[in-house]
């Protein structure tokens, strides 16, 4: 079920990944963050990893390709930017699957360059500009825990 979200600031982004977080706390789950740069998806990350407990500061993993943020009660939120992979068999080596099947949190910008290996049951997220330069607009499609 898709449905659409309207972001007006980052008070609101994070809002928005606070009602995300409560879904997710204590479940596994792969977060597809799909959208074009400066969009949001780092942003929401960021917020969600606050509402989710990590204190310590989460940045892009553009050039480090993955973070790994413990959480409060166990697990991870893992954070993943595959815009510099090049492309589906450079997956091996970051250990993609097996961060798919650690029941952690795992988001995933650009998740287009995994090709078909983002799973079924993933909750993707396309974020997009809005009206103003601090509003988005999210779309959420599929399932949350």
């Amino acid at each position: 079920m898709k449905k659409d979200f309207a972001i007006n600031g980052l008070e609101a982004m994070r809002d928005f990944a606070a009602g995300i977080a409560t879904h997710l706390a204590g479940h596994g789950a792969v977060l597809a963050l799909e959208g074009d740069l400066g969009s949001g998806k780092t942003t929401f990350t960021q917020a969600l990893a606050l509402a989710l407990g990590v204190r310590r500061p989460v940045t892009s993993p553009t050039f480090t390709l993955v973070c790994e943020y413990p959480l409060p009660g166990g697990g991870r939120l893992v954070h993943m930017d595959l815009y510099r992979l090049g492309g589906e068999s450079d997956l091996d080596s970051l250990g993609f699957h097996e961060y798919l099947q650690s029941g952690d949190i795992v988001c995933i910008e650009w998740p287009d360059r995994a090709g078909d290996e983002i799973p079924p049951d993933a909750i993707r997220m396309h974020f997009a500009h809005g009206a103003s330069e601090d509003s988005r607009t999210v779309t959420v499609d599929g399932p949350l825990p």
